[in-house]
């Protein structure tokens, strides 16, 4: 497996600015697993490793925060972020169960206005870059369609799996970029026109597709 140091002696293209680079070569050991989970990232360390000043290595740090790739820990400060597929799996099981129960039982009572937002909401995704927004927006789309239900408990346990998804959301961002939209759009039209049946079928693809990109994502690291 390539070290952070052949990544960064391998050069590449070219980049803007200091912390760009930072960020760009930091995101790939993350993702080729050459930083494991876990690892600790020193702001000194990597300034000497980078040969640069510290502040373009904070900033890139933030920056990876952001996109669920490191966490700063009290008394540690930056570190790569422990995700697995086991607890991957774990998230996408429980959301596999909870989410298609409330959308059954909040599809009856969504209006016009839901609709109208979940359409808007898909609209800001589309334009969003930022991959802490996406996971914003992500949760709010969903949580618009099955807001109805009307069983508190179930809500929250929903939306709390729905917060618990951002990180690995955040991974396959990093890795496939591709938010699952035309199954966003697809799930609202099947709700407008009261078709349980065709909705539940596509968050089910929605889920499972997400699971299996996550599963590839693994796949290709171990194989490096």
């Amino acid at each position: 497996m390539t070290s952070l140091e052949g990544i960064i002696q391998s050069g590449g293209r070219r980049y803007r600015t200091a912390t760009e680079y930072v960020e760009a070569t930091l995101k790939q050991a993350i993702l080729s697993g050459a930083l494991l989970p876990g690892t600790p990232l020193r702001q000194e360390e990597l300034a000497t490793r980078f040969e640069m000043s510290r502040m373009p290595i904070r900033e890139a740090l933030r920056q990876l925060e952001a996109q669920g790739l490191v966490d700063f820990e009290p008394h540690r400060g930056a570190i790569v972020v422990e995700i697995t597929l086991a607890d991957a799996d774990d998230n996408f099981a429980i959301r596999s169960a909870l989410e298609p129960q409330a959308l059954r039982l909040s599809l009856p009572h969504l209006g016009a206005d839901d609709f109208a937002l979940a359409d808007e909401v898909i609209a800001e995704i589309d334009g969003e870059t930022d991959p802490a927004r996406m996971g914003e927006l992500n949760r709010r789309f969903h949580m618009t369609l099955y807001a109805a239900a009307g069983l508190p408990r179930l809500l929250a346990l929903t939306e709390q799996h729905l917060v618990a998804a951002d990180r690995y959301l955040r991974f396959h961002l990093a890795t496939d970029g591709d938010m699952g939209q035309a199954e966003h759009r697809a799930l609202v039209a099947a709700c407008r026109s009261g078709d349980e049946t065709e909705a539940v079928a596509v968050l089910g693809r929605h889920l499972a597709r997400a699971k299996a990109g996550l599963t590839g994502f693994f796949a290709a690291r171990a194989a490096t």
